[in-house]
């Protein structure tokens, strides 16, 4: 079976890369001193310090299986395409009816989504039913807290 992909935009990959790059060359390091130091501390078997590294080291090596897998598996947003409709890595301001003030999204994979600075992920309800549509549309969005009516005014 087919990996998913993972959409990234330039910066999104970069990202990763350089968190992968700490993570083992620095990270790694800083966990296996403490597990050392504590290990020379005596009986490891009631040992927190240990305890705490042991974890700490798995939770280094399971970020750095997962970076590499979204690495592995990464579709790089081109954002040089057309802007007349909307697509990953588009930024769009909407108007929701009733309100007065613009939101401007970008629309990104779902490993760079951080919807509290206007990255919202292709695969959210209202990344989704912007996808494709034009200045000018109104898009019912159906989200948890009820309908939104949204209207592009903008796509870059």
């Amino acid at each position: 079976m087919a990996e998913k992909p993972i959409f990234l935009t330039p910066e999104g990959r970069a990202k990763l890369e350089a968190e992968l790059e700490n993570l083992r060359t620095v990270r790694r390091a800083e966990v296996a001193e403490r597990i050392h130091s504590a290990k020379e501390e005596g009986d490891i078997m009631e040992n927190s310090a240990y305890d705490e590294a042991k974890n700490e080291q798995a939770f280094v090596e399971g970020r750095i299986m997962t970076i590499e897998q979204m690495l592995k598996n990464a579709v790089i947003i081109d954002q040089t395409r057309a802007a007349d409709t909307v697509g990953l890595g588009s930024y769009v301001t909407v108007v929701e009816r009733g309100r007065r003030e613009d939101e401007v999204f970008q629309i990104v994979g779902s490993a760079e989504a951080d919807p509290t600075h206007g990255r919202i992920s292709n695969e959210s309800p209202v990344g989704r039913a912007l996808l494709g549509k034009r200045v000018g549309d109104e898009i019912p969005v159906r989200t948890p807290d009820g309908i939104r009516h949204l209207k592009i005014s903008d796509i870059r």
